[in-house]
Formats: C-alpha cells, sequence, structure tokens
C-alpha cells in the first residue's frame, strides 16, 4: 500500500476535519438508516465510532430495506426523525424529483473534483461503489463463466439461476446476453424495442430463475447448491469468501453503481448531518470502509491509496471496471416506474 507519506497534505486535512467536527461542543444524537447486513456493520467501525469519537456526539443507526414510503410519511407529516438515509441511485433521484430531500449544499461537503463522477448528485451524495455481477461457486462449477450468455446458457451450465426481483439490473443484463455492448445498453434501452428486445431475452430464462430479493441470499443460494450462477451485490460475495466459502465473481459486464447519503427534507439537525456526510467522504474513513469489505471508495485520493491484493476486489479498480457498465441514473428515474410495473405484471404470469 501507498504510505501516508505520500499524500503530504492528508494528515493536515484530517486534522482540520477533526477540528470542524469537534466545534459541536454540545452532544447531540444523529440517526443514520443503512441496509443492514454486512454491508452496515463495517460502517459501523469505519465512520460511525470515528465521528462519535471526534464529535462527542451519538449515532443511532436504523436498519431498512430501502423503503423511502418512510421518508415519504415522515416528510409529508412534517414529523422527520431520521437525519441521513442510504439509498440507490434509482430511490435518490426519485425521491428528490418528489422533493423528499434536501438539496446538497456540496460547500458543505466536498470539492466534486475530489469524487466519483456520479457521486455528486443534486439531493444525494454517492460515498460507496458497488457492482451487480454474476457470482458462482467454484467448488460447485468447475468451468467459470466469461459473460452474461453464459448466464443463459442451460445446456452448458444446467442449473437455477438468481436474479434480483425488478426491472432495473436484469433488462441491462439481458440485452447484454443478447449480444447488446455495454457502451450501446443505454441507447438500446431508451426505445421500445429495445425495451421488448430485453424482455423477451428474459422469457428465454424464465423457467431457470430463482428471484432474490435480500442481498443475504444469492450467497446463501450458491453455497446451498440452490442456483449455479446468481446475480449479487459483489460486496456479500467478498463477505462470504472471508467466511471460506469459495464463491467468486465474473467482473465482464457488471453493472456499477453507488450508494448515496441523503438528508430527509425538514431533517431538524441538518447541520449535523452535513458535517457526518463530510466526514464519511474523507480519505481515511473511506480507506477504513473499502478495506472491511470489498466496495470501492468514491474519494479518488482513497482509491489510488490502495494496494493492489484490496483493488482486485473492488468495481471500480481499474482492472475490474474496463468491461463494465455504469448504472444509468437518469435512465432509471425517467423510465423507472413504467418499466418497474412492466417487469411486476411479466413476472406475475
Amino acid at each position: 500500500m501507498i504510505t501516508r507519506a505520500a499524500f503530504p497534505t492528508r494528515q493536515a486535512a484530517a486534522a482540520l476535519t477533526l477540528t470542524l467536527l469537534s466545534g459541536y461542543v454540545t452532544a447531540a444524537e444523529l440517526t443514520v438508516v443503512n441496509f443492514g447486513g454486512s454491508w452496515g456493520q463495517v460502517q459501523k467501525p469505519s465512520f460511525y465510532e470515528p465521528f462519535e469519537k471526534a464529535t462527542g456526539n451519538k449515532i443511532t443507526v436504523v436498519e431498512y430495506n430501502g423503503e423511502t414510503a418512510k421518508v415519504k410519511a415522515m416528510v409529508e407529516a412534517k414529523a422527520v426523525n431520521w437525519d441521513v438515509v442510504e439509498l440507490e441511485s434509482g430511490e435518490l433521484n426519485r425521491g428528490c424529483d418528489d422533493g423528499l430531500f434536501e438539496e446538497i449544499d456540496w460547500a458543505k461537503i466536498a470539492k466534486k473534483s475530489d469524487l466519483v463522477p456520479d457521486a455528486p448528485q443534486a439531493c444525494g451524495v454517492g460515498f460507496v461503489v458497488w457492482s451487480m455481477a454474476n457470482a458462482y461457486n467454484a467448488d460447485k462449477l468447475k468451468t467459470p463463466p466469461t459473460s452474461w450468455a453464459d448466464f443463459w446458457d442451460v445446456k452448458k451450465f444446467p442449473g437455477k439461476r438468481g436474479l434480483r426481483k425488478g426491472a432495473r439490473f436484469n433488462l441491462e443484463i439481458a440485452l447484454m446476453a443478447d449480444g447488446v455492448a455495454s457502451k450501446d445498453v443505454y441507447k438500446v434501452l431508451g426505445t421500445k424495442a429495445g425495451q421488448d428486445r430485453a424482455f423477451k431475452k428474459l422469457d428465454e430464462l424464465k423457467p431457470n430463475i430463482q428471484w432474490w430479493e435480500a442481498g443475504a441470499q444469492p450467497p446463501q443460494f450458491l453455497v446451498a447448491g440452490d442456483v449455479v450462477m446468481s446475480t449479487a451485490f459483489n460486496g456479500r460475495i467478498d463477505a462470504a469468501r472471508k467466511e471460506g466459502q469459495n464463491l467468486k465473481i465474473m467482473w465482464n459486464g457488471s453493472i456499477q453503481d453507488l450508494d448515496y447519503w441523503a438528508i430527509p427534507k425538514g431533517s431538524p439537525k441538518k447541520a449535523l448531518a452535513e458535517q457526518f456526510i463530510a466526514y464519511t467522504l474523507t480519505q481515511k474513513p473511506q480507506e477504513a470502509f473499502t478495506q472491511r469489505i470489498a466496495y470501492g471508495p468514491a474519494n479518488l485520493s482513497a482509491l489510488k491509496s490502495l494496494d493492489t491484493t484490496t483493488l482486485a476486489n473492488l468495481p471500480n479498480s481499474p482492472g475490474n471496471s474496463k468491461d463494465s457498465l455504469k448504472q444509468d441514473i437518469r435512465f432509471w428515474t425517467d423510465h423507472g416506474d413504467e418499466l418497474e410495473q412492466r417487469f411486476a405484471a411479466w413476472a406475475s404470469k
């Protein structure tokens, strides 16, 4: 790993951050909402405990499954008691359009140029990069898949396939399995013919699909032998591997996305929420998170500081991202409702 000495301004920046954070002399409680599981567990030593130590404030953690309906109810009732909420990109932008989240004052968060390109959003702050990728159990599958076409090839690779229940990711994957280059996926998917093509491709695989909805399910399915391959959050596979399971990831055609912090509209602790979010974007917490679970940092300096062993498991490392697809946030904001409705109707048949 590159040493701290390679970044002469880093200690000064960290000291300044802690000085600013320590300005909160009256202890307060900040409620942070995350997705739980191994993902939430590594946030505690990486983000929450260091922030509490630096500021004297207490962080209370709430776990949820991304139900923005709860945020909407709070905002409409003007009874907001969640201060920072973790969101996937699609939910963030739809919620932003619906007025559920505060607009981000980037002067209080970070320099946009210090972050990966999709991290700065109007109502959200991308703090970590993850991938939806094809995972398999190397103890059970001796010939590894190399493309999404292999995911569809039930003759060469007999058995069930795990897919997350929803249109997002699956439509992109179906088009790549049908021969569409990753760079052309959203151009094709943006047309009615392209959407029909994706659903037609999903038709081919439908008898062999085992749906999943919680991030913990794909590694469980793979270990049990319920599926031969499954889409999965890459960090969940890494966590299972650290527990001794011989699970592997096919990076070709993986779909990159970010998770975002957002502040519910009307939070009475907006200033403290901004301070917390800013802290999680600094280099040291970003490195600490990434070294505990294989999700990539949004902070570019943190990414550059990591050793090759750590980089080998990250979705946004140069090697793993060269054949990946970046999730188009605006596409899913504009088309998500209609496509999810069509998918739900298709899946129920």
